[in-house]
């Protein structure tokens, strides 16, 4: 699918459509345009591109499925490879795609395999509201820049409540899948902040590097954009620190309560120790064995075993092992 919408600043109206608005944004010298491609095949995204005279190392890293965050800058556009939050994310299982923007005089250009809900927020936005487009194409690259990093805030503070939920539920009723949950969030948070700290490289070189495509008047934006990032990094490393701590804690108080019934069984065995000896001694049959003769002396045998076993259990109690 490829949608367009062309801005025409003379007049401040548009056009909202598809490849045929291309025509007449090359018909005039003012007109802006924006074309989002999602979903085609590889051979019709370079195809494309070319009639963009897009700079064919640009065109191989948009079109990789797997390739990190950056920003490029050419004679005739800026590129800017982003990585957004699917369009099915709606909490911290999040799934990832790749967002690529060209940003040329004239011209946006963004592609992405699947569905992305910062494009179709940004392209509704601009249906609504076409005075967006005042800033030119780099304008819309900052906005949608914008709304894609602040998804991942989003996701991050639905954590935080099920963080403190898994706190209360540790003392409570402690469960082997509550390990299970938070080694999942160290792995996802741990993969966010990677994501972060490549997007902290974009925004950080359009805070600090001049480029002629993006007006200086988005200033403010682009030091929010950063800004937005180096939240989610904080709050991706301080959420990684928080399941860390959980899970030192629920091993911690796991390894107390193997202890505890370590304790137990150990005590129950030094208990029965001497009463085993004693069994086991008159449990010999020995033809001249005194006790065995008397008429009192299995009563005794179980008195004295009684008394040792009471005995051990008053100690133990008073070294408060039990």
């Amino acid at each position: 699918m490829i949608r367009a919408f062309l801005y025409d600043p003379t007049t401040q109206t548009h056009q909202s459509g598809g490849q045929e608005l291309i025509e007449a944004w090359r018909a005039s010298e003012h007109n802006l345009i924006w074309l989002d491609v999602e979903g085609e095949s590889k051979e019709t995204d370079v195809a494309f591109l070319k009639q963009f005279k897009i700079h064919p190392l640009a065109i191989q890293d948009a079109l990789r499925p797997r390739h990190p965050p950056k920003i490029e800058r050419f004679e005739d556009f800026s590129f800017i490879l982003m990585r957004g939050l699917d369009a099915d994310t709606d909490g911290i299982d999040f799934g990832a795609i790749q967002l690529s923007f060209f940003v040329g005089e004239r011209f946006l250009l963004t592609r992405h395999a699947n569905p992305s809900v910062s494009a179709n927020w940004l392209y509704k936005k601009l249906l609504r509201d076409n005075s967006l487009f005042e800033n030119g194409p780099g304008g819309l690259a900052i906005r949608l820049s914008n709304r894609l990093a602040r998804r991942y805030i989003e996701i991050l503070l639905g954590l935080e409540p099920r963080l403190d939920e898994i706190e209360e539920e540790m003392f409570i009723r402690p469960d082997d899948s509550l390990l299970a949950e938070l080694t999942s969030y160290k792995s996802r948070l741990r993969k966010l902040s990677r994501i972060a700290s490549y997007h902290k490289e974009i925004a950080e070189s359009l805070r600090t590097t001049h480029d002629p495509l993006i007006d200086t008047a988005l200033t403010h934006e682009i030091i929010d954009l950063y800004e937005q990032i180096e939240r989610t990094q904080s709050l991706a490393s301080m959420y990684y620190q928080i399941c860390n701590d959980l899970t030192d804690g629920y091993l911690g108080m796991s390894s107390h309560q193997l202890n505890r019934v370590m304790q137990l069984l150990t005590i129950i065995t030094v208990i029965f120790v001497p009463l085993t000896f004693m069994a086991g001694i008159y449990g010999m049959n020995f033809e001249n064995m005194p006790e065995l003769a008397s008429r009192w002396g299995y009563f005794i045998l179980l008195g004295i075993m009684f008394v040792v076993a009471i005995l051990q259990v008053l100690y133990f109690r008073r070294k408060r092992w039990l």
